[in-house]
């Protein structure tokens, strides 16, 4: 285990979403480009493209949304600052993150669950608005291999997104490969993670990548 991960999972509870993008990077899983700030001259020297977002990021406010903690499609400079001070005054305590966004992909969700039965299991289904809407998920329980990732995608009634539905670009192999890396994180670290969700993640013709992250630990 790399001593970034070994430093991370000594924690208990929510991680903060640098925390856990820089846990799935350390896996070789890719996530948006973005940079912690915490005062307005960290804004200086960003290295990231517009349009991008601003979030509250911290390990106390698992639902960002739901607090008015984020914004997306910021276009330039001059909005990121004015929306950086409205953060301020609304969490003055906390980080922000700004996150270059990303061009919208076919939404999947991937996580961990613990399940009172069988342990820690894998989860995948579409992602986005759709996945407590239709509730098209599947389950394995870890660790898996290519067999398994394979047969989960199958089962996803929403399967057919990633088939090239309505010229839609996704490449299922992708989503193969991220689920067997995430099968590894929940190999090595379960006896640390009660919950992980990766969602969305976007599938590209040629690209995945991890929009938004959260991870519980033990």
């Amino acid at each position: 285990m790399k001593e970034s991960v070994k430093k991370l999972v000594e924690r208990k509870g929510p991680l903060a979403e640098n925390e856990v993008k820089d846990l799935m990077k350390a896996y070789g899983i890719r996530t948006t480009n973005y940079k912690l700030v915490n005062k307005l001259e960290d804004l200086e020297n960003l290295g990231l493209k517009f349009p991008v977002a601003l979030k509250v990021c911290s390990s106390k406010i698992l639902h960002k949304t739901d607090v008015g903690g984020v914004k997306l499609g910021i276009k330039d400079m001059s909005d990121l600052k004015k929306t950086f001070k409205e953060f301020k005054k609304k969490f003055p305590k906390e980080n922000l993150l700004v996150d270059q966004m990303e061009e919208k992909g076919v939404e999947i969700i991937i996580g961990l669950v613990q399940d009172p039965t069988f342990g820690l299991s894998i989860m995948c289904g579409i992602g986005g608005i759709f996945t407590e809407l239709y509730k098209d998920v599947t389950f394995r329980i870890i660790p898996i291999d290519k067999y398994d990732s394979v047969q989960m995608i199958e089962e996803i009634k929403g399967k057919k997104l990633l088939e090239g539905f309505r010229n839609m670009k996704a490449n299922k192999e992708l989503v193969i490969d991220l689920l067997l890396k995430v099968s590894k994180i929940g190999q090595e670290l379960i006896e640390h993670i009660d919950q992980m969700d990766l969602n969305p993640v976007f599938v590209y013709e040629n690209d995945i990548c991890v929009v938004d992250a959260k991870l519980i630990l033990k």
